[in-house]
């Protein structure tokens, strides 16, 4: 036994899962008659930083998996049957996974490389949906998603796709299919670059709970210069992603995904930590166990969207602690931030 658990020797372990199914389900096809050959990402072309369970991939990795499975496809046609997940450290030449989703962005990264007319995504849904189905089971399916409303709804919340997985179809230009294992023939949701946004008022709702808040006041007197700058560098140097952003002159209110505090083993001492560096600038307020309701949809209708969201929350008698927005050309998002 290696008695040691690094991240290098979790990648390792974590490996043998996928490598072992994609055998079984190679020699199943070649078994029922469809000729298969299962294939190691990393022994494709997969290359990949060496951010042992959060590990990038590199544009090497574009031209060397199309040599590889174009190579493959002329000596032999079969269907490559590829690992998710997986990748191979440039430096260090070892095994590296890519992190929650990173099968998602295996599928789009080999659609790029082989320019390929469409990337399908096969999950246990009907495709994206309007909403959470636990939460609201009459949810919607979405028939049309632009790269960029689809990357916003995977990054606040929705489980349907990896954040980072539109980046090679949106580069290629490659559309993207998302459908149901459990339901073939429906039609799913077609992401693409651009749509039709002239009927579209609200496109998704998307819930994130158990979110960390901090509301960050100057100690300074107004308009201190750099301050911004000094909070930010605090989280950049700590390793610590921030969700959303509210700020004015002299203060800044930001959520932390509680997913990617603990993916680092940031436990409660080290969250502690952060504050204790953040009150050297400012007055800190930590604000746990909050909920983030991030709403996408069509710009020129941002002003109805929000009117009916607060009459919701008012009737309810939710009060709002945060407020984010942001806008694209032709969508927009804001991000309101409630008491659990």
């Amino acid at each position: 036994m290696m008695k040691e658990l690094t991240l290098r020797s979790t990648d390792y372990l974590v490996s043998f899962g996928e490598c072992m199914s994609t055998r079984v389900f190679a020699a199943y096809l070649n078994q029922i008659g469809v000729k298969a050959r299962q294939c190691d990402a990393f022994d494709i072309g997969f290359i990949t930083t060496d951010d042992f369970g959060n590990a990038e991939i590199l544009e090497a990795t574009y031209p060397a998996v199309a040599k590889r499975l174009h190579g493959d496809w002329i000596r032999d046609p079969a269907i490559p049957i590829v690992t998710g997940f997986l990748g191979k450290g440039w430096k260090s030449g070892a095994v590296t996974t890519l992190g929650r989703g990173g099968s998602d962005l295996t599928a789009t990264t080999i659609g790029k490389a082989l320019g390929l007319r469409e990337i399908q995504v096969w999950k246990d849904v009907d495709g994206v949906l309007t909403c959470d189905p636990n939460i609201y089971p009459n949810a919607r399916t979405v028939p049309y998603l632009t790269f960029d409303e689809a990357a916003e709804l995977a990054y606040f919340g929705a489980q349907v796709l990896h954040p980072q997985s539109m980046r090679p179809a949106r580069e290629g230009d490659i559309p993207v299919r998302v459908k149901n294992s459990y339901n073939p023939k429906a039609p799913g949701t077609l992401i693409a670059k651009g749509r039709d946004m002239d009927k579209v008022v609200l496109t998704s709702i998307v819930l994130k709970s158990n979110v960390t808040m901090l509301d960050i006041v100057s100690t300074r007197m107004l308009g201190q210069f750099g301050f911004l700058a000094k909070v930010f560098s605090i989280f950049e140097d700590l390793g610590i992603s921030v969700d959303c952003v509210a700020t004015s002159e002299v203060s800044i209110s930001v959520s932390l995904d509680p997913s990617k505090i603990w993916s680092r083993e940031l436990i409660q001492q080290e969250l502690d930590h952060v504050v204790e560096e953040l009150e050297k600038i400012a007055f800190v307020h930590l604000l746990q166990q909050r909920a983030i309701v991030s709403l996408i949809g069509n710009v020129r209708k941002s002003s109805l969207i929000l009117e009916k969201a607060f009459h919701v929350l008012r009737r309810i008698g939710v009060n709002v602690q945060m407020i984010s927005q942001g806008a694209s050309k032709h969508f927009w998002r804001d991000f309101v931030a409630i008491a659990r």
